[in-house]
């Protein structure tokens, strides 16, 4: 795929977020030609449960779709790539919705990835210790799918749970839909050699003949989310352990039992059912899709970065950790090898970069903290108003202030005695403490523009020292990090940016296409379509880099004695409640 005279080939990326679906139709160079969005509902029936919908997703997927390919000469594109949410869809026997609820709304059936209702039953999961668990930092988060399975049988089992033929992962669901994929003739083995470099006979085969009935799933949601071993398969033992022997029934039939690499193309592409609903050529391929955060890395990761002065350069990709941010943060580390870091999930083998071992740290709901912040402040009214009257972002104008009222003083120097301990959603990594919450130290009675726009500067600060956490973790077990690639939406704010190159020490690098997850999804579909012999080729032809940003490192001993009382705010936090617990 190179040479400047060739015919231009296509892909749409179909990125299902927490709040909206996007798509993009981009070249084989990794260009983004076009770009749509649509909103999405989201339901919240009481504290902690947070509900959406499969057939509103579709809907989406299908509106952004024909938008992004208007104009365009449909036999040049060649493929489609999806990646979405770690979210739980539940569908009975014939593919229809059922409700996730106690209101019995089949409408909404999907458990969203922020979901934390199942806290008990993560709490008894954890408390059995198997040793599926040592694949996830040692302790599962309520996030992923075993305790949101638990929760439906216990708590909704004769409106959801008996009526279930279909568990997915929403990326999987996507997937499914485009394609119907009921039977499939390459089995895993040739799967998973192709695309991931596993020796053919290293590879359990889990079913060579898939019947009707048997959804095709992504090793990537399986092994991140569910427990699944690119090596050894399902665990059986795990299952029957936390009370879900039912799942074993019939080779795992409800949840899956083909699982294909991200990338590899599935069934016989796009239905022509599908190709009508999305405006799109039927029989085009369609890839094995990725978790949203995943899709990020793959986008941005394997960037040729030549002549601007990176450690990274020459280095193993790695050197390179990728930090997704948008409505949570989540940090991406590759190794040859599979390393164990406590609190923080895998090793998972081929799970983002085929052939890589693959670590996820992750920061829940940052983006949404940072809005909860600002949005929850006396001054946001006033704050709004400027802005609509500028016609900037909010945020666009928190920054501008904050240069006006830093003087003389470096701007990160504004926080000097205002500290935010950033988990108001619990902990995911390094900590994977569920029980911790939000803390801020320093407030005064004054409420006007100036206070809100340094709080909002301390709570930016205070992500970036979670990430600085996260990274010595990963340091500590084994990794060797000396570069960030940012993508997401929070990459977008330059103040994001700054504070997290200098609070860690590290630059980042961000993507020439700013769209970085929606590459990534292209990615996969140009890897599906044959183009490309693997998906790091892929990688390597379709993601650049775009602008480099460099840590100040004058301004290293300030930030040095604000990660040391970071970190004494979590300590004392932890002082606190054993105080409130004891006699």
């Amino acid at each position: 795929m190179s040479g400047g005279d060739e015919p231009r080939s296509y892909y749409v990326g179909m990125d299902v977020g927490t709040g909206s679906v996007r798509a993009a139709l981009v070249d084989q160079r990794g260009t983004l030609l076009a770009f749509a969005d649509q909103p999405i509902n989201q339901w919240e029936p009481q504290f902690n449960h947070h509900e959406q919908s499969s057939e509103d997703i579709w809907a989406a997927c299908c509106i952004v779709s024909k938008k992004v390919v208007q104009g365009v000469n449909l036999h040049q594109i060649r493929g489609l790539g999806f990646d979405a949410t770690c979210s739980l869809v539940v569908l009975d026997e014939q593919f229809r919705p059922l409700p996730v609820n106690r209101e019995g709304d089949s409408h909404r059936n999907i458990i969203m990835w922020l979901d934390h209702r199942a806290v008990s039953q993560v709490h008894r999961i954890n408390e059995t210790n198997h040793s599926v668990l040592q694949y996830v930092g040692g302790v599962m988060s309520v996030e992923m799918q075993a305790p949101k399975l638990l929760w439906l049988k216990e708590n909704l089992r004769e409106t959801c749970w008996d009526k279930a033929g279909h568990f997915f992962d929403l990326p999987d669901f996507l997937s499914w839909k485009a394609t119907g994929v009921t039977a499939r003739n390459c089995t895993t083995k040739e799967a998973n050699s192709r695309f991931c470099g596993i020796p053919e006979d290293s590879i359990r085969e889990t079913q060579a003949e898939i019947s009707v009935h048997v959804h095709t799933l992504s090793l990537c949601s399986l092994v991140c989310k569910w427990t699944y071993s690119a090596e050894k398969g399902w665990d059986d033992s795990f299952w029957k352990m936390v009370g879900l022997e039912d799942l074993v029934t019939d080779n795992y039939s409800k949840i899956g039992n083909q699982v294909l690499p991200p990338g590899a193309s599935l069934g016989s592409g796009l239905t022509p059912e599908a190709a009508k609903d999305l405006g799109l050529p039927p029989g085009i391929a369609v890839a094995a899709s990725l978790i949203d955060a995943h899709a990020g890395g793959l986008g941005v990761i394997g960037a040729d970065v030549k002549g601007h002065g990176l450690a990274c350069e020459g280095q193993p990709v790695t050197s390179r950790l990728a930090v997704i941010c948008g409505t949570s943060s989540c940090h991406m580390g590759i190794s040859k090898n599979p390393i164990f870091v406590p609190g923080v999930w895998g090793p998972y083998f081929s799970a983002m970069v085929p052939g890589f071992w693959l670590n996820e740290g992750g920061q829940s709901v940052t983006g949404k903290l940072i809005d909860h912040m600002v949005q929850g402040h006396a001054a946001f009214p006033e704050l709004q108003a400027k802005a609509t009257a500028r016609r900037q972002s909010v945020y666009a104008y928190l920054n501008s202030h904050l240069d006006l009222i830093k003087k003389a003083q470096p701007l990160g120097f504004l926080t000097v005695d205002l500290h935010v301990w950033p988990d108001f959603h619990g902990n995911r990594s390094p900590l994977a403490d569920l029980t911790l919450k939000g803390m801020v130290t320093g407030l005064k009675l004054s409420q006007d523009l100036d206070d809100l726009a340094i709080l909002y500067l301390a709570t930016v600060q205070a992500i970036a020292f979670g990430t600085r956490l996260i990274i010595e973790a990963m340091e500590s077990a084994g990794h060797s990090i000396s570069t960030l690639f940012l993508c997401g939406g929070l990459s977008k704010n330059p103040l994001f940016v700054q504070m997290h190159a200098d609070i860690t020490g590290m630059p980042v690098v961000l993507s020439q296409e700013v769209e970085s997850v929606l590459v990534g999804a292209a990615v996969l579909g140009a890897c599906a379509s044959g183009d490309f012999a693997s998906v790091q080729e892929a990688m390597a032809k379709m993601s650049k880099v775009g602008k480099v940003v460099f840590p100040r490192h004058e301004d290293k001993r300030y930030y040095d004695k604000k990660y040391q009382v970071f970190l004494k705010l979590v300590e004392h936090q932890k002082e606190y409640a054993a105080i409130m617990k004891g006699d």
